[in-house]
């Protein structure tokens, strides 16, 4: 009997940590009360939630998005030579090419844009998650304070649409497997409080066993689970040791998680209400799963969304060796769902105020290791002749070129914007983006303004650093 009810409260307990916001995951500044220091004018919105599709681990640009010239693999053929291993295939747009494999989301191109000219920073030694630290909060790791994830920042200066939702929701990356805890740094609110942090959902295909009681307790036990939950975070270390701000921050994240567990709106996770034809499309695996839960999350009012392909070293995006057979998985893994995404929220009327995003940390290229000039360690041995398919591919870390898309939210139809040169090295050498521009040119389709920031330590901490990115709005129709 005593088993069974300690396995009950662990279950319980489970739960509720999994729906409270990644509260635990988050160490507590001691900031004081937080309040925008901005008095800038307001900006006119183009979309009220974004939809981030995160390509975990390193797409290769000329791979993907931005082939260059095609060499089959052939025994004894030069590593050199090999720009693209995959043919180009025409897209929705006259003169855009990508790469075989993606045609259904070539096929929704006259929808959106493509930025193919997005550089990543030089961070030194190239480490996956010390980049997609970078990508996700525009500051570069290790920062004095927790930097907030750009859907923190969202969900803090636009608050819910739905207040029953939860603004932030990051799906698909776990962190019991390789860089976990450097994953975990990312994935956090930082010092604007656990309320605004992400409601993790490792596994959509689980989601709605994220946000419901466990199976056959009562209401009554679960409100008293539920009371016994707030006091051990009381007396947490986080509790004890945060400001009276982030420990009502903590409070309210729990509560928010208790009203979504106790809602009917916890259905919109019920991935069964789909007609089969359209599950079938998007169930290619967790991260096709969680495209079509972002699509009924951003039709039912959540105001940031991340799906992610998981970063795991060495599997997925992370391709150091059969570099070309594992991409030809990953098309697979996101063709089907990516399109059907942008062609379901279009069909629904949503696509106009939702913007997706499409990016990875950095690209790949079968030689260079960093980017042209910057000698970093190389960690890819390459021979000089492939005697083996395994090495045919981009196995190399490269941050000089790289492509991005959006659909919806303000963005321009049928946009190509950038360009990357059509040999090696394939930089971008045409409209440089960086970091800042793609965080400002989000903030501001959400008529979040550049000059947002708070006090922190004594000095103001901004969206991006010093409140200089600038968005581009050569993206934006």
């Amino acid at each position: 009997m005593n088993d069974h009810i300690a396995n009950s409260r662990r279950e319980f307990m489970k739960k509720m940590g999994a729906a409270s916001l990644a509260a635990a995951a988050v160490s507590l500044p001691t900031a004081s009360f937080l309040s925008s220091c901005s008095t800038a004018p307001a900006i006119r919105s183009t979309a009220d939630t974004v939809i981030l599709l995160w390509m975990a681990g390193g797409m290769a640009h000329t791979e993907t998005f931005d082939p260059k010239a095609y060499t089959p693999y052939t025994k004894g053929v030069e590593s050199k030579r090999i720009l693209s291993s995959f043919p180009k295939v025409p897209t929705a747009v006259d003169g855009l090419y990508f790469s075989e494999g993606l045609e259904s989301i070539g096929s929704v191109m006259d929808k959106g844009a493509i930025i193919r000219s997005y550089k990543s920073a030089d961070l030194g030694h190239i480490l996956h998650t010390r980049h997609q630290y970078h990508w996700h909060t525009c500051y570069e790791p290790p920062q004095s304070v927790q930097a907030p994830h750009i859907g923190a920042w969202i969900a803090k200066e636009l608050g819910p649409v739905n207040p029953v939702i939860p603004p932030f929701i990051a799906m698909g990356q776990r962190f019991t497997v390789g860089e976990g805890e450097e994953l975990k740094a990312f994935h956090t609110a930082g010092f604007l409080g656990s309320e605004y942090g992400p409601f993790l959902i490792p596994d959509p295909s689980s989601g709605l066993e994220s946000v419901r009681p466990p199976q056959g307790m009562s209401v009554k036990r679960f409100e008293a689970r539920n009371q016994l939950y707030k006091e051990l975070a009381n007396k947490s270390e986080a509790m004890e040791r945060g400001s009276d701000y982030q420990r009502e921050s903590l409070m309210r994240s729990m509560e928010q998680s208790y009203r979504l567990l106790n809602s009917p709106e916890s259905q919109v996770f019920d991935l069964t209400q789909e007609p089969k034809e359209k599950y079938d499309i998007y169930n290619t695996g967790r991260f096709g799963l969680g495209c079509l839960t972002a699509k009924r999350l951003a039709m039912n009012g959540a105001r940031f969304v991340s799906v992610s392909t998981e970063y795991e070293p060495f599997l997925g995006w992370d391709t150091h060796e059969n570099g070309h057979t594992r991409v030809v998985k990953m098309k697979e893994l996101i063709d089907g769902p990516v399109a059907q995404l942008v062609k379901d929220l279009d069909e629904s009327g949503h696509l106009d105020r939702t913007l997706i995003v499409l990016a990875s940390e950095f690209s790949r290229d079968a030689l260079l290791e960093g980017r042209p000039g910057e000698k970093v360690q190389d960690q890819v041995n390459q021979p000089d002749v492939i005697e083996d398919e395994k090495f045919y591919g981009m196995h190399r870390h490269f941050t000089d070129g790289s492509s991005i898309l959006m659909w919806g939210g303000g963005i321009k139809k049928g946009l190509v914007y950038g360009k990357t040169a059509d040999e090696r090295p394939c930089s971008s050498i045409e409209n440089t983006v960086v970091i800042d521009q793609i965080h400002q040119t989000i903030y501001h389709a959400l008529g979040i303004h550049p000059e947002t920031n708070y006090t922190i330590e004594g000095r103001p901490f901004y969206t991006t650093p010093d409140g200089q990115g600038k968005p581009v709005l050569e993206l934006l129709a």
